[in-house]
């Protein structure tokens, strides 16, 4: 069991947390950089080397959104110091050089920062949100391939707490993402399982109870959204913070 930890979360937690929770966030503090940023890229890109199908899906649809998130976050890279850039080769804080590679946008990005990406897009046609496209390495008991291509409310499946009222809510929070405006909230779970890969299928009897073993970590994900400016897809994007409870204040 591979332990990548961090040592603080960047963030108050609100015992009075509700769903969805989200309130305004500084776009020069959209991405972070923390640290477990070394332990964490290097198992970033072990699965996207062995595991890619499970971590990387994306559609003919969200292309461009892709090719546009890729330049964004290339943009706001520019601002941290850590990062410096050749041409078409950016090297990381952890010294690794990394190709930029536009015929494969999702993977780059997999590659550049510790955040996951997922796309999320809504034609005319249509009531909510689908997932389209994802770079997911660090997914909390979810299948990417499970919610490809599905909207917001099936994406959701299993989770009880997600009825019909707050899917109602989400959507509106999503429709509402306006482009220089984006949005954050957090989760916060208490775990017994440090892995920061822990795929799960729905189809699993014991989907609520996942874990017998002593709930020694926390597990918190910070999720920001924002609209991209040309193409409107939303981008939901995903820090995962594990800590040691007895390290965390709670």
């Amino acid at each position: 069991m591979q332990e990548i930890l961090q040592t603080r979360l960047p963030y108050e937690i609100d015992p009075a947390h509700r769903l969805p929770g989200t309130r305004p966030l500084d776009e020069a503090q959209w991405l972070l950089r923390d640290e477990a940023f070394a332990g964490q890229m290097a198992l970033r890109e072990e699965l996207l080397s062995t595991r890619r199908d499970d971590v990387l899906r994306l559609s003919d649809r969200a292309r461009p959104a892709a090719d546009e998130l890729l330049e964004l976050v290339l943009d706001f890279l520019k601002g941290d110091p850590g990062y410096s850039r050749t041409g078409e080769v950016m090297t990381r804080p952890d010294g690794v050089a990394v190709t930029i590679d536009r015929a494969d946008p999702m993977g780059t990005l997999g590659l550049l920062v510790q955040e996951d990406f997922c796309l999320l897009e809504k034609a005319p046609d249509e009531e909510e949100h689908v997932l389209t496209g994802a770079v997911l390495c660090f997914p909390a008991s979810w299948t990417l391939a499970e919610k490809f291509l599905h909207p917001m409310i099936r994406i959701h499946k299993p989770v009880a707490v997600y009825d019909e009222n707050i899917a109602k809510r989400v959507q509106r929070l999503f429709d509402g993402v306006q482009v220089g405006k984006p949005l954050w909230r957090y989760n916060y779970l208490h775990h017994g399982n440090p892995s920061l890969y822990q795929p799960q299928s729905e189809s699993r009897k014991d989907y609520a109870n996942y874990s017998k073993a002593p709930q020694t970590y926390i597990r918190s994900e910070r999720q920001t959204m924002r609209r991209l400016p040309q193409t409107r897809a939303v981008v939901f994007g995903i820090h995962t913070f594990i800590l040691r409870r007895a390290e965390a204040a709670e």
